[in-house]
């Protein structure tokens, strides 16, 4: 079987969960229906920060789940199943305009 289709069978089992649906919608509340990585709010996904693969014990903890918009969340995915790693240059840009954008919403509401 290969990474991608393992990968995807590990989370499908708490996913369907009615518990999942309930903590699904406290994560969205705690994030403020926001992407933490780019503060996006559509399309919205809450993702296992550490993968229920390999950490099946955190699945239903509230404290390993973060809202991801679908291009971040994809993103993340691609990089955990091997499909391609992060430009570190890149990162560091993105992370910087980021905070610009953050910084300057904060100084207009001043």
């Amino acid at each position: 079987m290969n990474r991608r289709r393992e990968y995807q069978r590990h989370s499908a089992r708490v996913i369907r969960s009615r518990r999942w649906k309930a903590l699904r919608m406290q994560a969205l509340d705690r994030d403020d229906w926001q992407c933490v990585q780019c503060g996006e709010r559509r399309r919205l996904e809450v993702d296992h920060i550490e993968p229920v693969r390999d950490r099946p014990d955190l699945a239903f903890r509230l404290s390993n789940l973060q809202c991801l918009c679908g291009r971040c969340h994809s993103r993340k995915t691609r990089i955990e199943v091997g499909m391609g790693q992060p430009n570190p240059a890149r990162e560091a840009w993105k992370s910087l305009l980021r905070d610009m954008q953050r910084n300057q919403s904060s100084n207009i509401g001043e």
